[in-house]
């Protein structure tokens, strides 16, 4: 059974610290790097399992009272906290308790901002990183602060569904801060900053929207004035801020915890009479109707996934692997993959700034340049909707 994820952020691993089984190398000044395999990999083998270099919760996230580790993001609330909090049932109760992962009794949090963590090596780590440079103290709950300003500006801007976060780049500057070898720091980021300054800027407003694309200039004042550093100069300017911002933008993964969903795995392991098991799924399906929300080559061999609950990415193989074969995961959803090439093309483009070249794209170089039918649907009816309500001059953002 699938459960619903509470979404958070995180920032591509390391180049240099991936599995022995594969290997990253430079394809061309289009594509940069990518992973390939050093050796014959099976179906539903784990390729690597490896850590964000810098994660952050959504802001919005965040704001809707999704308790997680400020560090690992690991979930804080229990299984049945999550359900009743989605379900917006306060008296909802969960059968087997015993099967939430969550232990509060060893959750803690920073003496100074009381941010909370589900370990004391998830607040000594964070602490050692970043969280000095950022820990707000007895201010964290004063809007006039200067990061807690540059927060409410994201967020002005930056309304859910949310695609990335500006504290990952605050974060960012608060490692390099902190380092004792600030260059290597600086250096180990700079790997992913591979883009002109014309694609920096789209890659910029598309995060923003088109409602908000002429405040970024309004969001690099905060961030300048919350943040700035004499050593990091650089990315203060409009034109390091921007490329940071593509450089998050077009490196970011998504990152899925939830201590329902770990519950619900583990129901589905335990062993239950006939009966008494068809009336936990039935219990666990209906749940899901009270809770439903709506949630790169085009034939990915690989997919990322989140097993221990926290920020540690594991990428998994969904077909066999030969060696020197690329290893891809796929940037569109299912539904998005089984559109036209040209839609794709158009997703691809809009978000990511490239012209996709897997072989089910080359595939279909014939094919006219439409879109699905699903899609064009879709255009059609919300051209007639603006064409049936002239006064409404701009698309509201949801």
């Amino acid at each position: 059974m699938a459960a619903p994820l509470d979404d958070m952020f995180s920032f591509c691993v390391d180049p240099g610290k991936v599995s022995a089984c594969v290997d990253v190398r430079f394809i061309d000044n289009i594509k940069g790097k990518g992973l390939f395999a050093k050796q014959s990999i099976k179906k539903g083998d784990a390729i690597f399992l490896e850590r964000p270099l810098v994660s952050a919760q959504f802001l919005w996230n965040s704001q809707y009272k999704y308790r997680a580790c400020e560090y690992c993001l690991r979930a804080l609330e229990s299984a049945e906290e999550n359900a009743r909090r989605l379900s917006g049932i306060p008296g909802l109760s969960l059968p087997h308790p015993e099967l939430c992962r969550v232990r509060p009794e060893r959750h803690q949090a920073c003496p100074q901002c009381q941010v909370m963590y589900c370990s004391s090596e998830c607040r000594q780590a964070a602490a050692d990183q970043y969280h000095r440079a950022l820990c707000l103290g007895p201010s964290k709950e004063d809007p006039d602060h200067p990061i807690n300003k540059l927060k409410d500006a994201w967020r002005s801007m930056h309304y859910p569904p949310e695609t990335a976060s500006i504290m990952l780049i605050a974060r960012m500057v608060a490692i390099v801060k902190q380092a004792k070898d600030k260059a290597q720091w600086q250096k180990l980021f700079s790997h992913f900053c591979s883009r002109t300054g014309n694609e920096e800027e789209e890659i910029a407003h598309k995060l923003l929207g088109e409602k908000f694309r002429g405040q970024l200039a309004l969001l690099h004042s905060f961030f300048k004035g919350a943040l700035y550093d004499d050593y990091l100069s650089r990315w203060f300017t409009p034109e390091g801020f921007r490329s940071l911002f593509a450089l998050v933008g077009t490196n970011g993964q998504g990152i899925g915890t939830s201590s329902l969903s770990q519950w619900v795995h583990a129901c589905d392991a335990i062993q239950l009479p006939a009966q008494q098991k068809e009336q936990l799924d039935s219990f666990i399906d209906q749940m899901y109707k009270d809770i439903e929300k709506g949630n790169h080559s085009c034939i990915p061999n690989a997919e990322a996934s989140f097993p221990d609950n926290n920020f540690l990415l594991q990428l998994s193989a969904l077909s066999d692997v030969n060696p020197g074969e690329e290893i891809c995961i796929s940037y569109l959803d299912c539904c998005q993959r089984d559109r036209s090439r040209h839609s794709r093309h158009k997703t691809l483009r809009e978000n990511y700034l490239f012209v996709c070249s897997c072989p089910k794209c080359i595939s279909q170089m014939g094919e006219l340049d439409m879109t699905s039918e699903e899609e064009e649907e879709e255009e059609g009816e919300a051209e007639g909707e603006m064409e049936g309500d002239e006064m409404e001059d701009e698309m509201t953002d949801v």
